[in-house]
């Protein structure tokens, strides 16, 4: 079951690659840190996020797992508009 909850996100995703995205990700510590960036490539275990230029680091990347939990909201932002990815049991 969670495996291929696993499996339909980062179809999901594969689908948005090269498209500008937000993230909300846990910090840590009642922090969230908030990030926009182009989803770069997706691999079976993790996607990696390019971040824009401002940020502290280049890149990062997250499981499918996050998405999964919550750990990480992503939205992709399209023209007119944005989209969350999240995963809903059916």
């Amino acid at each position: 079951m969670a495996r291929n909850a696993l499996l339909d996100i980062k179809r999901c995703l594969d689908g948005h690659i090269g498209q500008r995205i937000m993230l909300k990700a846990n910090g840590g510590r009642r922090k969230t840190v908030e990030r926009s960036g182009i989803l770069e490539e997706t691999y079976p275990s993790v996607f990696i996020v390019k971040l824009d230029d401002d940020q502290l680091f280049e890149r990062v990347s997250y499981s499918y797992a996050d998405i999964l939990t919550e750990t990480v909201e992503l939205t992709v932002c399209r023209e007119q508009e944005h989209i969350r990815i999240t995963y809903i049991q059916q």
